[in-house]
């Protein structure tokens, strides 16, 4: 498989905490949701397929198996439905913004 984030799918990633992983995802999402909005479709395609794939590369992460696991790959369902669904569960993408940002804020607090 050929990964859009080579490097850090070759181990970098799971050298990072939860906070640093779920900021940098992000970060992906909320370029997503601005391309989506704008209506540049090629843009928002790159974007989403890059947030995927390094969510995918936390939910992998082993330290995050026991305890984070179920929310992880429900976070994933989530922000799939809403990115790609017109009739979404979560009409507000507000909730995910807030949701991301605190996890980017406690990554860059603790460096």
């Amino acid at each position: 498989m050929e990964y859009l984030h080579p490097d850090l799918a070759d181990g970098r990633w799971h050298t990072m905490t939860l906070a640093e992983q779920l900021g940098n995802v992000g970060s992906d999402y909320e370029r997503a949701l601005r391309w989506k909005q704008k209506g540049n479709r090629e843009y928002f395609e790159s974007a989403l397929a890059r947030m995927l794939e390094l969510l995918d590369l936390t939910i992998s992460d082993p330290r995050w198996r026991n305890h984070r696991l179920k929310e992880l790959c429900r976070l994933r369902e989530v922000v799939c439905d809403e990115l790609l669904n017109e009739v979404r569960e979560y009409p507000d993408p507000r909730d995910f913004k807030n949701y991301f940002y605190f996890f980017a804020y406690t990554a860059r607090k603790n460096r």
